[in-house]
């Protein structure tokens, strides 16, 4: 058991006097490449990551919802289930309040529940702590009250919620990572179909995750202008999506867009390009090719989509002048801050560990949090053997 699951379970039988009936585990995530591509009905290559949120939770009798987060100093929320649940004035709350709105607007018959979260995703890195969450939530209410959900049906709930209660325009990528991930495995996700193809990653290679500790908030950034922008492109192409047009016949048509929007979707199509080149080198394991086409999503990023920071770009900066063409490094995640992810050989994590701890913090001031990762399985649940659960509540 990891210390993850151990203290939601300790924290629920405290609180409630109780075990919980259910722990529901659901993973965090990093992309390999494929970048704001997802909801232009794009390709991603994410993969799951050994950072989790844990939901420990029972069934209730009534419709009363009481959750408690202990990432955030064991504060309550409650509410009553609702077609029409109002928003919270505690943030992480409204990503449970939205996952509960959105199964009842599906149709799904549920009672209340009595719940406490935790997790380990690092917060406003780009590392998808708020799908871990919201996975966790909805396959609770799965396992809780048999609703027979798929993967996909799992994700694209826990996407409204995030769409329409928090107001974040995300893609499907997040979620949906968090639910059908494999050990050893990245996911090329087609974001239009949501046909899901697992890629073994290279033999010998880590994945080093690196937290500028430049903190972004995907809500208040420029994120869904990002996409608003996208859109634009897309409806002036005639388009449904941007997926739907080749790089080359884009280069043809781009001067009847405004020269921002052409860079905003220049960005999006040629990474499209790049996610299903970098799959094929990755099947056989062309590191050199991998290498390259992480660059040029890094440049694409900070050039045409222009969501990279100096930071960002000083920790890429830092990390290729060493590494060279031994591996990739690109921003991963929404952009603004956050993360880089370095596919690198094993051999060389403690060296380029060393490294970007003596220079990062000198060139820009902050000091980085250092990840080395696996790739591990979607979310997952655990039931108890305790034959009933009667509600309790200490204050």
């Amino acid at each position: 058991m990891s210390h993850v699951e151990a203290k939601a379970k300790a924290l629920f039988t405290e609180i409630f006097e109780n075990e919980p009936q259910l722990t529901t585990i659901a993973p965090g995530r990093v992309n390999l490449i494929g970048e704001h591509t997802d909801y232009n009905g794009g390709y991603v290559l994410p993969c799951a990551i050994n950072f989790h949120v844990v939901a420990c939770a029972s069934p209730r009798h009534d419709s009363k919802v009481r959750v408690i987060s202990a990432n955030h100093h064991n504060e309550i929320d409650e509410f009553q289930l609702s077609n029409n649940i109002a928003a919270s004035n505690k943030l992480w709350a409204n990503y449970v309040r939205g996952v509960v709105q959105h199964i009842s607007l599906s149709g799904h018959n549920i009672s209340g529940v009595d719940m406490v979260i935790y997790g380990n995703v690092p917060q406003g890195a780009g590392l998808s702590s708020s799908a871990a969450l919201e996975v966790s939530i909805v396959s609770s209410f799965d396992q809780l009250y048999s609703l027979h959900l798929s993967d996909t049906d799992i994700a694209l709930i826990a996407q409204q919620a995030e769409n329409q209660f928090v107001g974040c325009q995300c893609g499907i990528m997040d979620q949906l990572i968090s639910t059908n991930a494999k050990v050893g495995k990245a996911s090329l996700i087609d974001c239009q179909s949501m046909q899901t193809k697992h890629v073994s990653l290279p033999d010998n290679f880590s994945l080093l995750i690196v937290n500028s500790n430049k903190k972004r908030g995907l809500v208040e950034s420029k994120y869904n202008e990002r996409r608003a922008q996208c859109e634009q492109a897309a409806n002036k192409l005639g388009l449904s999506a941007l997926r739907d047009i080749s790089l080359a016949d884009f280069n043809r048509q781009q001067h009847i867009l405004d020269p921002i929007i052409a860079k905003r979707a220049r960005h999006v199509i040629s990474e499209n390009e790049r996610v299903i080149e970098f799959v094929e080198a990755m099947s056989h394991q062309d590191i050199h090719s991998m290498q390259r086409l992480m660059k040029q999503s890094h440049e694409s990023m900070r050039d045409d989509f222009e969501i990279t920071v100096p930071e960002i770009d000083s920790l890429v900066n830092i990390i290729k002048s060493e590494i060279g063409d031994k591996g990739g490094v690109r921003m991963t995640g929404g952009g603004f801050g956050g993360c880089v992810i370095t596919l690198l050989p094993t051999d060389y994590v403690d060296w380029i560990t060393s490294v970007i701890n003596s220079k990062y913090m000198t060139t820009t001031g902050l000091i980085p949090t250092i990840f080395v990762c696996s790739a591990v399985q979607g979310v997952h649940s655990k039931h108890s053997n305790i034959a009933s659960y009667t509600s309790r509540f200490v204050s």
